[in-house]
């Protein structure tokens, strides 16, 4: 996979495009379709498949229900699945084929396994439905016509910076001991994640002002799989106990805020000062770490914002118009995938009050 365009995004701007995401407007140049076979849309009425991965997050459970209503109030017939507990893609591999037996026009899939859906979504496309990848890119097939989700790889790149800016604000000057840890291995974001933050942070890892302290530097020895938090509280609590016997470590990037937590928490059973962390997800849990002084940064991505503009997707298709795309640079292995990127937002506890303060749930906790 490849991740061509890099933007890093004011909050003044980031505000602004959100505001347009929710538009919903879709271009009409039927010439520029990216190879939906429903050329004339099809009926108001029509069923649309959503697949969500396991409930690994809030982002997740909010998602499901936002489709439902959404999807509904659209006049669409939702079918909405998650795939179970099982860390295996079976449950929503049969969860997709069911729903083209099921003659969905739209299958919207948020991947538990983006490089083990090849066969589903070629069914899905010969039964005429059009395939959209939701938040997690499917890997290594023609048969995915578009892609919505926040831009990734500059999540990547805010959470380096954070750190750095989080390290910055403890101590003016390095060197700084870090460790890095990356999402789950068959997360088609996970990587996106890593490289944008390593884009940040690998020269100054390069210049000596950040000392990874265990060498655990390559992506597969930073995994966390299935992205579990008790996986990342205990690889922390080995390198605590392998590395730092005596010496203190003062930077963490963590992917997402379920790893950051556990990863604090590992820390604090060790007793030791809690390092700069940072996150992902806006969960209210960190958010009220974020307050309380411990987890140093999260990223905000607004699963409405996210929800809606795959739902303008489908309200465009079923009239026949080519849905809205703004990037062009996320290749699949097969295919470049037309893609609707949101950018996204970094909280630290200085701005959480003004980033949150549309947000019903999180806004009183900032107060």
């Amino acid at each position: 996979m490849r991740k061509i365009t890099v933007r890093a995004t004011a909050i003044t701007a980031v505000a602004a495009v959100a505001l347009m995401a929710l538009s919903g407007c879709s271009t009409r140049d039927p010439d520029s379709a990216a190879g939906g076979t429903a050329e004339a849309g099809f009926p108001a009425d029509s069923v649309v498949g959503v697949a969500l991965p396991s409930k690994t997050s809030e982002n997740w459970v909010l998602a499901g229900g936002l489709f439902e209503d959404g999807l509904s109030e659209a006049g669409f017939e939702a079918d909405v699945q998650y795939a179970g507990a099982s860390t295996t893609v079976k449950d929503q591999q049969d969860q997709i084929s069911a729903m083209v037996t099921n003659g969905a026009k739209v299958i919207i899939i948020g991947a538990q396994d983006g490089g083990q859906l090849g066969t589903q979504v070629k069914d899905a496309h010969d039964a005429g439905a059009i395939v959209i990848a939701y938040d997690r890119l499917i890997l290594n097939t023609d048969n995915v016509d578009y892609y919505v989700a926040f831009d990734n790889f500059n999540v990547g790149e805010l959470q380096g910076q954070a750190l750095l800016d989080g390290l910055a604000a403890v101590r003016p000057e390095g060197p700084y001991n870090i460790e890095l840890f990356s999402g789950n291995s068959a997360d088609a974001n996970a990587p996106v994640f890593f490289n944008g933050a390593m884009s940040v942070l690998q020269p100054k890892i390069d210049d000596g002002t950040l000392v990874v302290a265990s060498g655990q530097t390559d992506i597969k020895q930073t995994a966390t799989a299935d992205w579990k938090a008790e996986n990342a509280q205990s690889r922390m609590d080995s390198l605590l106990t392998s590395t730092y016997g005596d010496q203190e470590i003062d930077g963490v990037l963590s992917p997402n805020d379920m790893l950051a937590r556990a990863i604090i928490t590992s820390v604090k059973a060790a007793g030791k000062p809690i390092p700069v962390v940072t996150g992902q997800d806006s969960e209210v849990e960190s958010v009220k770490s974020i307050m309380a002084g411990e987890q140093y940064s999260t990223i905000n991505k607004d699963t409405r914002l996210l929800v809606a503009q795959a739902i303008d997707m489908v309200k465009a298709l079923q009239v026949g118009d080519t849905p809205e795309t703004n990037d062009d640079s996320y290749d699949n292995g097969n295919k470049i995938v037309p893609a609707y990127l949101i950018p996204p937002v970094i909280v630290t506890k200085a701005n959480a009050a003004e980033a949150y303060a549309n947000d019903p749930k999180l806004a009183p906790l900032t107060e």
